[in-house]
């Protein structure tokens, strides 16, 4: 190591901290890889695992499944810190990427619904539940490790290579399923295909493993457990004195919450809103984010070093900030230069529902048990499905609900009526005609789509998420003493990556569907992001000349 204590260094990286970034980078970008194969590949997973709902309660119980992944991450956080802190971090981690490796590689093999009924989706939890357990312990145990090995005055360059892993863990899961996707075709990739980026992880499984076989422990975790000063009880040291629990909630609400809700915006959310409202080709959505990620990236390392010079709190603040204020004229943007035929149906041809308002249900229903069959309900599903703006407007007490399409009336029909299901087809059918004869597109048209303008905005995006994580992995390890380090960062992380972030998709997928608002669904990101601004701005103090070796 360069230096020790206080002292900074800018030296250049030794061959052994090298090593350590690589090995502990590279394992978690594979490990990261496994994670989003299940938001990626959403679509497929909704109708194999859950074909048995009503599509539209699918894919949100898809959400919610990979939702759930990021529910249970806390708990990780919670064991897997635990371990990390009285036993060592580098086999912690080990045994992490081994469950996630696993879990992964059996989803590949996973039959559907229609072959073995409701034990395909509880199966496909399971594993999901299995992973955020994995990645609970996982990220808190790379981020310290590298942190540890870093010179004081450099902890932001070298942690932020570990906050690289995420974005290339998606990167490369994109790479993979496009690469498959393109060689064997749409109908061969939806019919089973989907299924070999999750079994191909068998591969990186080894290589990961082989990778953390070959680090040795941190040198900071070496010393205290040789002085004896390793936490007996992490967990009530940690969570149990208000001294350090003050500390974790501050990291949590005045840090992790916003940055998770920017790095699950600018990441994912912008490929669902992509695919699912701007109805652009899952290929191209694909490459779309894959090339904002590839020109975004390499500003982690920047953000991270600047953090270095200039302190950790001012870039974070400024990306919650930017982020939150921007937010809407940039998805507006989205939906101008890459459907714009959408657009412009919206502007001259706007949507109302109109509709008693003691029929309209919210239609968020995460076990799919419940049937939406007022023709309120009808009208507001059809529509959300279609990723369509619509307002509404109240009707009398008892009238059946109608779609109002510019001039054009579309009636809908009770979803109770004894003939319901051929009422169903015709309305189906009158509406798909009269959506076509305003203007309204079906899917986003290839040759009106703005690439160059796309990217642009999408790599904006990704430079918001860069600010608010870059920096962090080094601003959460020098907030917590050495002893109880790898628990405390852990827990207020995974709380606002796996709830905050976690649970965003789905969250602003029920919003958009309550109200109509193809943009609405943004306020829960900008909310959870502006109260974290304010709470990190008043209570959260910089940490970027802390000493950690003096942290024991």
């Amino acid at each position: 190591m360069a230096t020790v204590g206080g002292q900074i260094s800018h030296a250049p990286m030794t061959r052994d901290e090298k090593r350590v970034i690589f090995a502990s980078s590279l394992g978690t970008v594979f490990e990261w890889y496994d994670f989003y194969l299940a938001g990626s590949l959403a679509a497929f997973i909704s109708k194999s695992f859950f074909s048995g709902v009503n599509p539209t309660a699918a894919f949100i119980f898809t959400l919610l499944s990979f939702a759930a992944g990021f529910a249970v991450r806390p708990f990780g956080a919670i064991v897997f810190g635990r371990l990390g802190d009285m036993v060592g971090r580098k086999y912690t981690f080990l045994i992490t990427i081994v469950i996630m490796g696993l879990s992964t590689f059996l989803v590949g093999f996973l039959p559907g619904y229609a072959a073995i009924g409701m034990a395909s989706p509880v199966i496909f939890i399971a594993m999901r539940l299995l992973q955020g357990l994995a990645l609970g312990g996982e990220y808190g145990g790379a981020a310290t490790y590298v942190a540890e090995h870093a010179p004081a005055g450099r902890r932001g360059f070298y942690t932020a290579w570990i906050q690289t892993t995420a974005t290339l863990g998606l990167f490369l899961s994109l790479l993979v399923i496009l690469g498959v996707r393109t060689t064997m075709g749409e109908d061969a990739f939806g019919a089973w295909g989907w299924r070999i980026p999750f079994i191909a992880s068998i591969v990186l499984l080894a290589v990961s493993v082989w990778i953390r076989l070959q680090l040795h422990e941190s040198p900071v975790f070496e010393r205290i457990k040789a002085e004896g000063k390793t936490s007996k009880a992490p967990l009530s040291e940690a969570f149990g004195q208000w001294k350090n629990l003050k500390v974790v909630i501050l990291a949590l609400l005045g840090l992790t919450a916003g940055q998770a809700v920017v790095w699950y915006t600018g990441q994912f959310y912008t490929l669902f809103f992509l695919t699912q409202t701007l109805k652009v080709d899952g290929a191209s959505a694909n490459i779309m984010i894959a090339l904002a990620l590839l020109i975004g990236t390499p500003f982690f390392l920047f953000f991270g070093s600047l953090s270095d010079r200039i302190g950790r709190k001012p870039i974070i603040m400024a990306g919650l900030l930017i982020a939150a204020l921007t937010y809407f004229p940039l998805f507006k943007a989205l939906t101008h230069y890459t459907n714009p035929a959408l657009e412009a149906a919206t502007a001259k041809s706007p949507i109302v529902v109109i509709a008693d308002p003691a029929e309209c249900s919210f239609q968020f229903n995460p076990v799919g048990t419940a049937r939406f069959t007022s023709s309120c309900d009808i009208a507001k599903g059809a529509l959300s499905r279609a990723g369509l703006n619509y307002d509404n407007v109240a009707a009398p007490a008892g009238t059946i609900a109608q779609i109002r399409v510019g001039d054009a009336v579309v009636n809908t029909f009770d979803g109770r009526a004894p003939d319901a299901k051929e009422q169903a087809k015709i309305f189906e059918k009158t509406l798909a005609a009269t959506l076509k004869a305003a203007g309204y597109p079906p899917k986003a048209d290839p040759a009106q789509i703005n690439w160059p303008m796309t990217i642009v905005i999408l790599t904006i995006l990704v430079i918001y998420v860069t600010m608010v994580y870059g920096p962090i992995a080094a601003m959460l390890v020098e907030m917590f003493p050495t002893r109880i380090r790898y628990t405390s960062m852990s827990l207020p992380y995974h709380i606002g990556n796996g709830w905050f972030g976690g649970f965003l998709p789905a969250t602003a997928f029920a919003i958009v569907a309550a109200n109509g608002n193809i943009y609405s669904g943004l306020w829960y990101p900008i909310v959870i992001a502006l109260f974290t601004f304010v709470i990190g701005m008043l209570f959260v103090r910089e940490t970027k000349d802390s000493d950690i070796y003096a942290r024991d």
